[in-house]
């Protein structure tokens, strides 16, 4: 078994996996979500007292797995340093006091990994990565072997949802209240389409977001109108590029993940881009789009079996990382 632990952001999250079958044996997550609402996003200082109080008590509800264990797995990168730093020790202190392989994972990689939880890894794959701080068209073919297509010029699809949320004095997480206003309203504001006329490959959300202010601050259109409008042209964006990247490279098989994959329209829009293209679209459980140990114990499991061990002394903590070009 491996026990792998997540603490890149706000969630602070332990999941044990059974190499063998990668079947979940153990799995907790616990959201700050609420304790981070009231300031209107992250604060890195207090998620990380939020992880040193949270850790040890999920930890000590997995001491019947402690003898099985092969190796113990931890996010080291991307994320913020002073909440990574959290799981980072933990791990480090698991791996000298049971004697056991201390294996980092990159947390990107471990979003695809949340595909095959349970189940064997699909390659080769192109991957949509659409996550609070990360967007980014990735070429996957296996653990050690990913590339980066695309990826954004300044805010990320997620991050750009919590902003406009902001905007509009919908509190945080800005994705989930966002999807639920647009319900209500109609796609009325007129906003730009970033990067139309460019034939590159990448994404920009600056330009929408700047447009929904201006469209706030002219304050003749409902809230649910702006937030239906926004949510349909940051989508109609996605597409766009992703239908180039899909035109040059023809997938076989295509993925969305992370937590803005939980979005219903998104997932409704490349439905239709599946069925024109004859690619095969694959998504996680809605359980594991956001931030989990799952997917961190599941891309552990390739890497035990490929021997990608981490030094106690070299494992670094890394907030950003970057993929090779492809």
């Amino acid at each position: 078994m491996i026990l792998a632990i997540e603490s890149s952001c706000d969630d602070t999250s332990i999941g044990v996996m059974e190499i063998k079958t990668k079947k979940l044996l153990f799995h907790k997550k616990i959201s700050q979500e609420l304790e981070h609402s009231k300031y209107g996003g992250v604060v890195p200082e207090l998620a990380s007292r939020l992880h040193a109080e949270a850790l040890p008590k999920i930890l000590s509800e997995t001491k019947e797995f402690f003898p099985h264990l092969k190796a113990v797995a931890v996010t080291n990168a991307p994320g913020l340093s002073v909440t990574l730093q959290e799981g980072v020790m933990m791990a480090k202190a698991l791996s000298i006091s049971l004697n056991i392989p201390l294996i980092g994972v990159n947390h990107l990689i471990g979003h695809i990994y949340s595909l095959f939880i349970g189940k064997e890894e699909i390659k080769p794959m192109m991957v949509l990565l659409v996550s609070g701080g990360h967007t980014k068209i990735l070429n996957f073919n296996g653990i050690n072997d990913v590339c980066e297509i695309a990826t954004t010029l300044d805010d990320s699809f997620g991050e750009s949802f919590d902003k406009v949320a902001k905007m509009l004095g919908l509190g945080y997480p800005g994705g989930p209240v966002i999807e639920k206003l647009a319900q209500k309203g109609q796609d009325i504001v007129k906003l730009p389409l970033p990067l139309k006329n460019s034939s590159d490959i990448k994404f920009s959300y600056s330009g929408i977001k700047n447009a929904v202010r201006l469209a706030i601050e002219e304050g003749k259109y409902k809230k649910e109108d702006i937030a239906a409008s926004f949510q349909k042209k940051a989508i109609e964006h996605l597409v766009f590029m992703s239908k180039r990247a899909i035109k040059k490279y023809k997938p076989k098989n295509f993925a969305i993940v992370g937590g803005a994959s939980a979005n219903l329209a998104l997932r409704d829009e490349f439905e239709k881009l599946s069925n024109e293209f004859g690619f095969k679209l694959f998504y996680p459980e809605m359980k594991y789009t956001s931030d989990n140990a799952a997917m961190i114990a599941r891309a552990a499991v390739e890497m035990y079996n490929k021997k990608m061990f981490s030094d106690y002394k070299d494992l670094k903590i890394m907030p950003r990382v970057e993929f090779k070009k492809c």
